[in-house]
């Protein structure tokens, strides 16, 4: 019972009703910003495409593509969202930015950055992970090798755990 107050069920993952709440409330808070801020919600809208795309595409669990792509997204929206503030808050404010085409090329620039360390650095880590442990194996080849002469035992006869 007490499973069942917090979204999770005895099989694991969060209830189907429980993520369908989350998605209407997260479409109500969309449909609100875009009736209360038209200028900002065009210019987000325009400047996180491949972001919104990324959503709809990334079905890992946690979404770690779609988030990765999202914040970096979020970070080149900063500097045009505070300038059509400044600019009076106005359509056509909105709309001379989203089609400068530097504004767009970086935003949509920051949000394939943001793809491209999504995929890489799990290649990355898993590339230093395996150069670190090749690099401990040599150094216990050597105390080996360092104490079988020192013991003067046979060189021919390899522990079983070696691979020869």
């Amino acid at each position: 019972m007490g499973n069942a107050l917090i979204g999770k069920t005895e099989d694991g993952p969060a209830a189907p009703g429980r993520a369908n709440a989350l998605m209407w409330m997260q479409g109500l808070l969309c449909g609100g910003m875009v009736a209360i801020q038209p200028p900002t919600a065009l210019l987000l809208g325009a400047l996180l495409g491949p972001a919104i795309i990324a959503l709809f595409l990334d079905r890992q669990p946690g979404r770690p593509i779609a988030r990765s792509v999202l914040l970096c997204a979020l970070a080149a929206c900063v500097k045009p969202v505070r300038t059509l503030w400044a600019a009076g808050h106005g359509m056509a404010a909105s709309i001379a930015l989203a089609t400068d085409p530097d504004i767009i090329g970086t935003a949509w620039a920051a949000a394939a950055a943001g793809w491209l360390l999504a995929e890489l650095t799990p290649v990355a880590v898993r590339v230093v992970l395996e150069l670190l442990c090749m690099a401990r194996a040599t150094r216990l080849r050597a105390a080996r090798a360092a104490l079988a002469e020192e013991w003067g035992l046979d060189g021919d006869n390899p522990p079983p755990t070696s691979p020869g």
